[in-house]
């Protein structure tokens, strides 16, 4: 099957995800003159983007009125535990306002305050009120808007129900990429003279995610192997509150909005048990110190019958909490026979977001390979080692237009996308591997494999790991990626809704995710933000001006410590004014 015929598909931009980022991205990339084509894993508007219920963080000053983008800018870095990429902290709090009256225009229907301004509530870890929402449906009033403003956008074509298992590489820089189809197989070979990354994170090498099934980490595997850096992978958040019971719907999102709204967390005993790990902001604390309080609880058997713990807002009135949280309400009263307004939630940790990803310029996008962009989940730097609540939406939209933009500009320096000579063995090589479950139909089974790397990394890369643990989960990802080399495609041979295929390419790109996640987590000695370890419990102030590169060596994977930048007076110096406002957990 390596000689297999492929389509070839021109465009200027090549956008992979069609997520906000991906979306955001190819309405810039088009109204800067550009041909733009999105090609998306499953449908136009289901993406991982809709799980960001409770709102955008933007420091519109609309509720609060002494918010602004220095305060966000430090609440970012604070929340970030100083690892960010500082010029992203300030580009994305200066620009967020922006971006946010600009989805308004395009049609999204904000929450009001009295006064008819956009409404904002507040999160954890943010100074303010300043999540910007719809009700608890924000990600998906942000898609919605999104597409329908790309598809009326001249320029802008979309290929859904496609997956992008190659990038092709011409005079050292990505030219295209190729692709199938994955209602029949078919191959696609797309030539452009840009091309972003837009395709999210990699939820799924993890048992218990909010993620779908398509955040298997392709963009990230992508990059590293065409050359990219990657940034950070230690740090992946676990979200602090995800549904546990029925077992079917473990890990489905609850949104943060519902602590936002005055939700309280208690243990089995009823006690509200934040008291003891932040009594100053409680269930507002910061993500990575709510997931790990919850995991202490349930280790120390004050969990709840389902091995989680209790959220409840049912001291709210029934009319309250069906305005403002009326996903959260359907939810649990379809999935679980629960009535928040009467009843609590019972709730656990579940992997949500990776603040780790390929290492980008901040004014850009652009990562080290020329021609690749990458925005949004996958492009790390804005988040540092934990992300503030609302800030991935805000992240979506100004980066997404700032890469769209870069990559229209780079369309003007670049040989035109036909005139770019790819050699047809880098394309016939991949078409090969891709191709290679088919001769070994009966090989291992690409389900199995997949449900050993979730074991592993949910055993040996938990919220809060050890050397011991990390160095065994990188023995089994080695053994997984040598018995992938042979997997099979679990016994269909037919190229047509082959979900066996789909699995045996899924699982390469969570294989690179992973490795690179333990061995960045192995080198940071230190517990930071979402990376906790127990044998290097403290903070180490040395590692805060470090950031982990992982790079393709031809010895394999590499990771290598890179100091930070230093930042700017005039930045230090609002670090500096917001100081007085940590909390002991934060100086941890």
């Amino acid at each position: 099957m390596s000689t297999a015929s492929y389509e070839t598909v021109e465009t200027d931009v090549l956008i992979l995800g069609a997520g906000g980022a991906g979306l955001r991205g190819a309405i810039a990339a088009a109204e800067a003159g550009a041909r733009v084509l999105v090609v998306c894993k499953s449908l136009l508007g289901k993406a991982h983007t809709v799980m960001a219920e409770g709102g955008v963080a933007a420091a519109m000053h609309n509720v609060a009125y002494q918010d602004s983008w220095e305060v966000h800018f430090a609440d970012t870095m604070k929340g970030g535990k100083l690892i960010n990429n500082w010029r992203m902290a300030e580009i994305h709090a200066k620009e967020s306002p922006d971006r946010v009256i600009e989805l308004e225009r395009w049609g999204a229907v904000f929450d009001r305050t009295w006064q008819g301004r956009i409404h904002q509530r507040p999160f954890g870890a943010h100074t303010y009120p300043r999540l910007a929402h719809i009700g608890d449906r924000t990600g998906l009033e942000l898609i919605r808007t999104l597409q329908d403003r790309a598809v009326h956008t001249a320029g802008v074509d979309v290929h859904m129900e496609t997956t992008a298992f190659k990038l092709l590489t011409a005079d050292g820089r990505v030219v295209g990429a190729l692709a199938y189809r994955r209602s029949d197989g078919s191959l696609i070979l797309y030539r452009c003279s840009a091309l972003v990354l837009a395709s999210g994170g990699a939820g799924k090498m993890y048992r218990v995610t909010s993620n779908s099934w398509e955040s298997t980490g392709d963009g990230t595997a992508l990059a590293y192997d065409a050359g990219a850096q990657l940034r950070d992978m230690e740090m992946v958040q676990f979200h602090p509150t995800g549904m546990v019971w029925p077992a079917g719907v473990r890990g489905l999102l609850v949104t943060e909005g519902v602590r936002g709204e005055g939700g309280v967390l208690r243990n089995k005993d009823g006690e509200r048990f934040m008291e003891r790990y932040d009594h100053e902001r409680m269930e507002l604390s910061s993500r990575d110190v709510v997931a790990r309080a919850i995991n202490s609880e349930v280790i120390a058997g004050r969990g709840t019958p389902h091995g989680g713990v209790y959220l409840d807002i049912s001291h709210r009135k029934p009319e309250f909490i069906k305005s403002k949280l009326p996903s959260m309400y359907e939810q649990f009263l379809k999935l679980s026979n629960v009535d928040i307004t009467k009843q609590p939630m019972e709730v656990a940790p579940t992997l949500h977001y990776m603040m780790a990803g390929v290492r980008v310029e901040p004014e850009t996008g652009a990562t080290n390979v020329p021609g690749l962009y990458a925005a949004g989940e996958l492009a790390a730097g804005l988040h540092g080692a934990n992300r503030l609540g609302g800030n991935s939406l805000s992240d979506l939209l100004v980066f997404g237009k700032r890469a769209g933009d870069a990559a229209a500009e780079a369309v003007k320096r670049s040989p035109k996308a036909g005139n770019t000579k790819i050699d047809p063995a880098q394309v016939q090589q991949a078409i090969a591997a891709l191709m290679a479950p088919f001769d070994r139909p009966a090989g291992e089974s690409p389900y199995k494999l997949h449900a050993e790397i979730q074991d592993t990394m949910s055993t040996h890369a938990p919220i809060v790991r050890e050397a011991a643990g990390l160095k065994e989960g990188l023995v089994k990802i080695e053994d997984l990626r040598e018995r992938a080399n042979v997997c099979g495609t679990g016994g269909s041979t037919t190229l047509a809704f082959n979900p066996g295929w789909h699995t045996s390419w899924d699982i390469r790109s969570m294989l690179v995710n992973a490795e690179a996640l333990l061995r960045s987590a192995l080198e940071r000695k230190e517990s930071r933000g979402a990376h906790a370890r127990s044998d290097y419990p403290k903070t180490d102030d040395q590692l805060a001006s470090v950031n982990y590169i992982t790079k393709q060596t031809p010895h394999g994977m590499s990771v290598e410590a890179e100091p930070i930048p230093t930042m700017p007076s005039y930045l230090a110096e609002i670090l500096h004014r917001s100081y007085a406002t940590y909390t002991p957990e934060e100086m941890e």
